[in-house]
């Protein structure tokens, strides 16, 4: 009998901190990981520590038609994906009276539009065979966010479009759920914050376990979720 060929999945933002953590992580449970991210640098470090189990793309998610050409070069690799995890995202604060612009506009496009564009082309692929797709959302989200007005309300539409496709994708075997963490425990927030706030931060290793498992068959009764994974705040 001929060996079943592992999982496929495929994480969209590899080379961040929670990005690196679930490509990690779906390796150790035995996936190969098709890592995803803006430029190639970062991907190498990815393809040096996990070998073959992953194979690295670029892409700005951002962009309908690079988009379409990922999926189409996915999709020549003969199998769709199982799951496929959205980790792309970015925050700057203001308030609805002091955000440019330019800043709403940034804030839209990295938080919500990478996940729309993302997610419509993986729904599409999975039709036939079913799958998993995790959003990352945050907590703000769900408090109002005074002070990230923009980046609150990129994260909660992308609560809101993680339901709306997990009742659109359901007769098709796709479950598709949102994490919201609050802050995790990255390099990044380690410059932003003080100690005491850090003390609280969520390790970036403890969400992607999370990920994992709402990409496992264990948690196939769990769609249109949206899972809060903050910590201690």
């Amino acid at each position: 009998m001929a060996a079943m060929a592992e999982p496929l999945s495929v994480v969209c933002g590899a080379a961040g901190d929670l990005g690196r953590a679930v490509v990690a992580e779906l390796v150790a449970r035995g996936d190969r990981v098709i890592a995803v991210n803006r430029t190639a640098d970062p991907l190498g470090a990815l393809v040096e520590r996990h070998g073959d189990s992953v194979e690295p793309e670029v892409a700005d998610l951002t962009d309908p038609d690079v988009v379409q050409a990922l999926w189409e070069r996915i999709a020549a690799r003969g199998r769709p994906p199982s799951s496929v995890v959205n980790t792309v995202g970015g925050y700057r604060g203001g308030t609805v009276a002091d955000t440019s612009p330019e800043d709403y506009r940034f804030l839209m496009e990295l938080n919500l539009t990478s996940t729309w564009l993302s997610c419509r082309r993986a729904a599409e692929a999975m039709r036939e065979g079913g799958g998993s797709i995790v959003n990352v959302s945050a907590r703000t989200a769900l408090e109002g966010g005074a002070g990230s007005a923009a980046y609150a309300v990129a994260k909660a539409a992308v609560i809101r479009l993680t339901q709306i496709l997990a009742a659109e994708a359901k007769g098709d075997g796709v479950r598709v759920n949102a994490i919201l963490p609050a802050v995790i425990d990255t390099e990044a927030n380690r410059a932003s914050f003080p100690e005491q706030v850090m003390r609280k931060a969520v390790p970036a290793e403890a969400i992607a376990r999370v990920v994992a498992f709402l990409c496992s068959d264990a948690a196939w009764p769990i769609t249109g979720a949206a899972i809060p994974v903050p910590g201690r705040f």
